[in-house]
């Protein structure tokens, strides 16, 4: 389970966005999801204009995945086309994961003001 960012029953642990991707990737996420072993819930979605390469209009969609047990195990972003397949990378952006009892999160990076 993936708690809110203010309580979380794992301990928490911040990584790169390399790291991240490369914990995901070696965890097969989203091929579980793929395969239907787990399931993804939609907790936001929003038409996006951040891709100007694109000729249709993309939807910004973030995910949280959950395993067999109904528990979440990792959030991802992703920009979907009007025909289902994803934009960008063509692979989801994973933003937060649960690995052996850790939870996963970016490093925070400072905003622009």
């Amino acid at each position: 389970m993936v708690a809110n960012s203010t309580s979380s029953p794992f301990p928490i642990k911040r990584i790169s966005v390399e790291e991240m991707r490369k914990r995901f990737n070696e965890g097969g996420y989203w091929e579980k999801v793929l395969k239907r072993d787990w399931t993804a819930h939609p907790l936001e979605s929003r038409i996006s204009d951040a891709l100007t390469n694109e000729t249709v209009q993309i939807t910004s969609v973030m995910l949280s995945y959950h395993d067999e047990n109904g528990d979440e195990v990792a959030r991802v972003h992703q920009y979907v086309r009007p025909d289902g397949s994803l934009a960008a990378s063509g692979r989801p952006d994973p933003k937060r994961l649960v690995q052996d009892g850790i939870l996963y999160r970016l490093i925070k990076t400072p905003k622009s003001p």
